[in-house]
C-alpha cells in the first residue's frame, strides 16, 4: 500500500481507482480505503475504460504474464522491481510491451533519491576522475517483521536479502556502471527462520571494466551506502539526501540534499511517460541490465561459482 498511499490526495500527475483482490476482506477493504474499488481479477481491470494504465505489486513470478496481460490490452504498465526473476522473462516484457507500442515501467524509486540523482552527475561529470570502483549495502529488519507469505518464500525471493534490499543496490550500480560481466556470490545462512538470519556478499566486475561490492544483511536495523571511487576522488551515498564528496587536497564536502518522496516521484514520472511520450527515467536496456545481474548473482550463490555475463550481452 506503499505506493497508493504515496499518491492519494498528494499527486495530481496519478491516482489510484481499483485494487484487484480475488478475496477481499474486510481488512484489506480498510486497508484500501473507500476512494478504491475492488475488482475480482485482472482482466476485470484491463476491460474497464476508466482504468488508463495498471500498477502491479504482485509475487515476482506472475510479473511476465500479467504484464504481457497488460500490454496485449493496450494498457501502460507499472512493475515492481524486481521487473522479473529471470532475464528471459524480461526480455518478453519489455518485447511485448515495445511492440504494442505500451509504456513499462519499473518501481526502482532509489534512482529518483537525490543523492543518488547526484551521485549519477558526479559520475557523468568527470569530477571524480576515471572511475575504478563501487561499493553497496543495503540492509533493513524487513525480516523481523514479514514471517509469512509469498516475500518469505525462496522460490519469489532468491538469494535471501538480495530480492528485498540488495537489488536497490544492484540496481544503482548498473544505472552508473552499465551491464554485469561477472559475478562471484556466497550467502551465509545461520538459522533457516523465521525470522531468517543471513548475510550476502557478491563480488562484480562490470563490463567497462570496473569493479564491485555489494552486501546486505536480511535483519538488521536499516542501513544503506553506496560509495563510488574515481583516479581524483569519491562521492559516497549515505541517505536519500546525503552525499560526502572527497577529493584529493581537499577536506571532505558534506552535501544535504532537499527531500522528496521518490515513489511519487517514479509513479508520476510513469505518468508522464503514458500522457506526454517522456521516455520513463529506466530504459528497457537498464531494466535488463539488473536482471541479468540480478539472475546471475543468485546463480552464484547457488552454484559456489563465478558467473560470466558478458557472453549473453553481446548474443542478446
Amino acid at each position: 500500500m506503499s505506493l497508493v498511499s504515496a499518491v492519494h490526495e498528494r499527486s495530481e500527475r496519478i491516482r489510484f481507482v481499483r485494487g484487484v483482490e480475488p478475496r477481499p476482506s474486510s481488512a484489506a477493504s480498510a486497508l484500501l480505503g473507500p476512494h478504491l474499488k475492488f475488482a475480482g481479477s485482472l482482466e476485470e481491470v484491463l476491460h474497464d475504460p476508466a482504468v488508463d494504465a495498471v500498477v502491479l505489486a504482485t509475487p515476482h513470478s506472475l510479473h511476465r504474464e500479467q504484464v504481457l496481460r497488460c500490454a496485449e490490452a493496450g494498457k501502460p504498465v507499472f512493475c515492481e522491481k524486481p521487473l522479473a526473476l529471470a532475464a528471459a522473462d524480461a526480455q518478453a516484457m519489455i518485447l511485448g510491451c515495445r511492440q504494442r507500442d505500451v509504456v513499462l515501467g519499473v518501481g526502482h524509486n532509489r534512482r529518483f533519491w537525490p543523492s543518488i540523482v547526484e551521485l549519477k552527475r558526479l559520475a557523468r561529470s568527470g569530477e571524480l576522475g576515471e572511475l575504478l570502483h563501487i561499493e553497496g549495502h543495503n540492509s533493513n529488519e524487513n525480516s523481523d517483521a514479514v514471517l509469512e507469505g509469498w516475500r518469505t518464500s525462496p522460490d519469489e525471493s532468491p538469494g535471501g536479502g538480495l530480492t528485498g534490499a540488495g537489488l536497490h543496490v544492484l540496481d544503482v550500480f548498473t544505472a552508473l556502471l552499465g551491464p554485469v560481466a561477472r559475478v562471484q556470490a556466497q550467502m551465509v545462512e545461520r538459522a533457516p527462520g523465521p525470522p531468517p538470519r543471513d548475510t550476502v556478499a557478491a563480488i562484480y566486475r562490470f563490463m567497462n571494466g570496473m569493479s564491485g561490492v555489494l552486501a546486505t544483511v536480511r535483519a538488521t536495523p536499516f542501513y544503506w551506502r553506496i560509495h563510488l571511487f574515481g583516479a581524483n576522488g569519491s562521492a559516497e551515498v549515505t541517505g536519500e539526501n546525503e552525499v560526502v564528496v572527497r577529493k584529493s587536497g581537499s577536506a571532505a564536502l558534506h552535501v544535504r540534499l532537499p527531500g522528496v518522496d521518490s515513489l511519487r516521484a517514479e509513479l508520476e514520472a510513469f505518468a508522464d511517460a503514458v500522457e506526454h511520450g517522456t521516455p520513463f527515467p529506466v530504459s528497457g536496456e537498464e531494466m535488463l541490465a539488473t536482471v541479468r545481474a540480478f539472475e546471475g548473482t543468485v546463480r552464484a550463490l547457488r552454484t559456489g561459482e563465478a558467473v560470466c555475463l558478458s557472453l549473453q550481452h553481446r548474443g542478446r
